[in-house]
C-alpha cells in the first residue's frame, strides 16, 4: 500500500496548504520555488480527488471574464505562466481556437457586446464570424447557426498533468505530501497547530485551497466563513475518439446569466467532450450521472454538430464545482493570523490556479515573513500523455501494451508508482496513463490492472469498480 510522506510532529514548515488541487499544487509549487518548507494536506487518497478531477480542460484567455475583476488578473496570469513553463515541464497544448456560436438572432445579437468585453479586457485576438466564415473554419457546425464570435486564444490542455507537474517540482524543493489526511482543527497561537487525520502539522502560515470544503475548512481554522460552498454538479459526455475530425476546436455557448453553457470540444486524448450540466445539489462528495441529464447533452451536441449523433459515447461523468453565493473568486487575507482563503474558484480554476498561486504568495509576502528562493531549481518532468505528444508506446522498446484502448504500456504503470507523486487510487492511476479510460473502460484491462496493483492501494480495484457500479 502507497506510504505517506514522512514526517514528525517536531517539524515546523512555513506554509501548509491544505488542498491537492489543481490550485493546491500551484500554491504548493510557487511558495517552494520562493524558498518555503511546504506541506500539502490533502484528506483523498490521491491528488486531484475532489473538484480538480473534472472539468473540461479549456486553457481560457479571460476573455468573458468581469472586467477588472480578480478573476481575470488571475486567468491571464496564469495562462501566462503555464505557456511559459509548459515545454520545461513537459505539458501539452492543444491550439484550438474557440468560437462563441449565436443559435438565435437574439443571442448574436449579444457577440458583439462579448466582443467589446474581450477588447475591454486586452484580449484582442477576436473576430466576429458570419454563418459562412464560422462553418469555412469549422464546417461540421450545424447550418442553424446565426454567427459567431472567434477567439483565437482559447486552447485545450491535459486537466491532470499539469497539477501533478506543478506539486512533482514542489516535492524536488523539499515539499511534503501528505494524503489521507483530512483536517479535523487548527489554532493559532504564533504559529499553526493543525490537526489532521495523519497526525499534528505545525506550520507558520496557512493556505486554505480546500475546494470544495473551502467554507468547512476556515471553520475548523476557527474562522467565520465569509462564503458557503453550495456544489454545482456538471454531468460530461465522453465521444468517441472518431468525433475529433468533426470538433477541430472549442464550441462555446453565448453565455446566460447562471452558466456558461454546454461546451463541444476536443480533449488532449483525442476525444470529445459534451458539457457540463449545471445542476446544483446539497452532496459535496458524491456527483452521479443521470440519464435524463446525459440524453439532453447527447441531444444538445448533436443539434450543434449534427455528425456527433453517430458517434459512439466513451464514457461519462460527473464533477462538482465549488460554487458560492457569488460569481466572484472568495479570496481572503488574514494577516494577524497568517492565513489566506482562496476559494469559490470555479470553471476558470484550472487556467488561474498559476495565478491564484502568484497572488498568494504576495499577499503572504504582507505577513513579514522572510523567505530565501534555492539556489537552484531542480527540472520536473512529467510523462506525455496527450495525442499530441510522442508517447511510450511509440518507443521501438515500449514492452507489454496493457490498455490496447488507449496504448498504455506496462512500463508507464509500473513507472508511476516510482515517481515522486505515485497514485494512491485507481482513480489516480488512471489520469497518471489513460489506463482503463478508452472505449471498452477497462473491460479488457482492469484484471491486468487489478493483478499490478495488488497491495499498492488501500482500496484494491475489485473492491473501487463494485462501489463504482
Amino acid at each position: 500500500m502507497l506510504q505517506r510522506s514522512k514526517f514528525t510532529t517536531q517539524d515546523l514548515f512555513d506554509v501548509a496548504v491544505i488542498g491537492a488541487g489543481v490550485v493546491g499544487c500551484a500554491v504548493a509549487r510557487r511558495f517552494a520555488l520562493a524558498g518555503a518548507r511546504v506541506v500539502v494536506i490533502e484528506k483523498g487518497a490521491d491528488i486531484l480527488s475532489g473538484a480538480s478531477k473534472a472539468n473540461s480542460a479549456i486553457l481560457h484567455t479571460g476573455f468573458d471574464a468581469p472586467a477588472e475583476s480578480l478573476e481575470l488578473e488571475l486567468v491571464r496570469a496564469g495562462r501566462q505562466e503555464y505557456l511559459e513553463i509548459r515545454e520545461s515541464l513537459n505539458l501539452p497544448i492543444i491550439r484550438t481556437g474557440a468560437l462563441v456560436c449565436a443559435w438565435t438572432r437574439l443571442e448574436a445579437e449579444k457577440l458583439e457586446a462579448i466582443e467589446a468585453q474581450g477588447r475591454e479586457n486586452n484580449i484582442f485576438e477576436l473576430r466576429l464570424l458570419t454563418r459562412a466564415e464560422a462553418r469555412k473554419s469549422m464546417p461540421a457546425l450545424a447550418g442553424s447557426l446565426v454567427a459567431a464570435l472567434e477567439v483565437e486564444g482559447e486552447h485545450i490542455i491535459d486537466p491532470w498533468s499539469a497539477p501533478l507537474a506543478y506539486l512533482a517540482q514542489a516535492l524536488a524543493l523539499g515539499a511534503v505530501l501528505l494524503r489521507d489526511a483530512e483536517l479535523l482543527s487548527g489554532k493559532f497561537d504564533a504559529e499553526w497547530t493543525l490537526e489532521t487525520t495523519a497526525g499534528t502539522v505545525v506550520a507558520r502560515s496557512v493556505v486554505n485551497a480546500a475546494g470544495l470544503f473551502g467554507d468547512v475548512v476556515d471553520q475548523r481554522l476557527g474562522f467565520e466563513p465569509e462564503f458557503q460552498i453550495r456544489p454545482r454538479k456538471g454531468q460530461f459526455v465522453v465521444l468517441d475518439k472518431a468525433a475529433f475530425r468533426f470538433v477541430p476546436r472549442i464550441v462555446l455557448p453565448v453565455p446566460t446569466e447562471v452558466t456558461k453553457g454546454i461546451v463541444v470540444c476536443p480533449t488532449a486524448f483525442g476525444n470529445v467532450l459534451v458539457g457540463p450540466t449545471a445542476e446544483e445539489q446539497d452532496d459535496r462528495v458524491r456527483a452521479t450521472v443521470v440519464k435524463d441529464g446525459l440524453q439532453a447533452l447527447l441531444k444538445r451536441g448533436s443539434q450543434i454538430v449534427p455528425a456527433l449523433a453517430d458517434i459512439p459515447v466513451t464514457a461519462v461523468y460527473a464533477g462538482l464545482r465549488p460554487a458560492t453565493e457569488k460569481k466572484a473568486y472568495r479570496v481572503y487575507s488574514r494577516p494577524e493570523q497568517r492565513a489566506i482563503t482562496l476559494g469559490g474558484i470555479r470553471s476558470t480554476g484550472l487556467s488561474a490556479a498559476l495565478g491564484l498561486a502568484r497572488h498568494a504568495l504576495a499577499l503572504h509576502e504582507r505577513f513579514g515573513v522572510v523567505l530565501s528562493p534555492p539556489a537552484k531549481v531542480p527540472q520536473v518532468s512529467v510523462p506525455s500523455l496527450g495525442e499530441t505528444q510522442d508517447r511510450d508506446w511509440q518507443q521501438p522498446d515500449h514492452g507489454e501494451i496493457v490498455c490496447h484502448c488507449e496504448l498504455v504500456t506496462k512500463r508507464e504503470i509500473e513507472a508511476t508508482f516510482e515517481s515522486s507523486v505515485p497514485p494512491g487510487d485507481f482513480g489516480g492511476l488512471r489520469r497518471r496513463t489513460r489506463a482503463g479510460m478508452g472505449r471498452c473502460q477497462g473491460f479488457y484491462c482492469n484484471a491486468r490492472l487489478a493483478e499490478m496493483t495488488k497491495g499498492m492501494f488501500k482500496t484494491p480495484l475489485a473492491v473501487a469498480e463494485l462501489e463504482q457500479s
